[in-house]
């Protein structure tokens, strides 16, 4: 169920990015400003997050996620509904706080409720709804949203998130918080400055701006390279090859965590310059969102891992700044496709992706001692 979960938020976030033609039309604006959708979902994770978990931090679990989750639901019926792209993007602020709170507590929920030996295999059991979400929830949302309407789209993830709902208060087990070291639990500051715990941050921002700003805008960025692929099956390439990427993440993360996010953040970069200079062969392109998804599919699960390690006792808090990192980058790829769009073309994003997860595999290598160790 907290994988359903992670399915539910990762298809509500990146919906948009497969309907942005129709949403345009619906709501009389531009493709740019559509993928603001993303942004916006993206800010309110980012202004609500860390606030939200360190409120929480001393309740019950269960409670706290069903409470978040209730709320993403309605605050996306109003997404559903919205006569005006201003409704819209408020809409998705909200939702964005909400799926924030959620993320910041699921990695930790799951590892809690698992025996300790199993620790890394739990968390990519959990993280698995990510990928599924891109492999269904964004290509089956755009399929209904052509097919239909795409205020259909939102409206049947709506419908998964309930269903979610009543099972989380089913059968999810509860978790207490972790305890309170004796000398108090730490200030947001000092959890910051905890080893490793920036570089990690700094990782996942580099990192996220390099996937989030192609994938935001794939639909353009398909047009303009002249494969003749569709949205829909490119993004279903990806999403299916991201599931594959959690399982040889569930395989190794409990016994060689450093190497394969290495490889990850390396072969991520290859796919990005496949991207680049293959843009007009469908082959091409299907086999770069291969190994775009197989590199990119495990990235939370290993993220989450070392930022729990390194919080140590602090894990709640230092896994709520996992999200915010995310979505500042997925805030600031919404705003730099879209300045991209509009003026040097969208050929140019693939440059953006292997630029940025450059930039994520040399932070990867500088903090291979305090971020990520030999085990974590």
């Amino acid at each position: 169920m907290l994988a359903t979960i992670g399915f539910v938020l990762v298809a509500m976030e990146t919906m948009p990015a497969g309907l942005l033609p129709q949403i345009a039309s619906g709501l009389d604006t531009g493709e740019g400003t559509v993928g603001l959708l993303i942004s916006a979902y993206a800010l309110g994770t980012v202004v609500a997050t860390v606030p939200a978990i360190t409120l929480t931090r001393g309740l019950r679990r269960r409670p706290v996620l069903a409470a978040a989750l209730g709320g993403l639901v309605l605050a996306n019926v109003v997404t559903a509904f919205a006569p005006t792209v201003g409704v819209a993007l408020a809409s998705r602020f909200v939702a964005g706080a909400f799926s924030g709170t959620i993320w910041g507590m699921l990695a930790v929920h799951g590892r809690r409720i698992s025996p300790p030996g199993s620790a890394g295999r739990a968390l990519a059991i959990v993280s698995a709804g990510a990928p599924v979400g891109f492999a269904f929830g964004t290509p089956l949302g755009s399929w209904l949203g052509t097919t239909l309407d795409w205020r259909w789209s939102f409206g049947g993830l709506s419908l998964i998130g309930l269903v979610a709902l009543v099972l989380v208060l089913a059968v999810v087990p509860d978790a207490t918080p972790a305890p309170a070291p004796a000398s108090g639990r730490l200030p947001l500051g000092r959890v910051l400055r905890l080893p490793g715990v920036v570089v990690i941050l700094a990782v996942i921002a580099a990192w996220m701006i390099a996937h989030n700003t192609i994938y935001t805008y794939v639909a353009p960025y398909l047009r303009a390279g002249g494969s003749g692929l569709g949205v829909d099956l490119t993004l279903l390439v990806y999403g299916v090859s991201s599931i594959g990427g959690i399982v040889v993440t569930g395989a190794l993360l409990d016994r060689h965590p450093r190497p394969l996010l290495h490889g990850s953040v390396a072969l991520f970069v290859v796919a990005g310059a496949v991207l680049l200079v293959g843009q007009a062969s469908p082959a091409a392109v299907l086999a770069a969102s291969v190994l775009w998804g197989l590199t990119f599919g495990g990235a939370s699960a290993q993220l989450q891992a070392a930022l729990t390690t390194a919080g140590g006792a602090e894990a709640d808090v230092a896994n709520s700044f996992l999200p915010v990192a995310f979505n500042v980058a997925i805030f600031a790829a919404g705003v730099l496709g879209a300045l991209l769009l509009g003026g040097v073309g969208p050929l140019v994003l693939p440059v953006v992706m292997m630029g940025a997860g450059a930039v994520a595999l040399g932070l990867t290598v500088w903090g291979r001692r305090s971020a990520f160790p030999a085990r974590w």
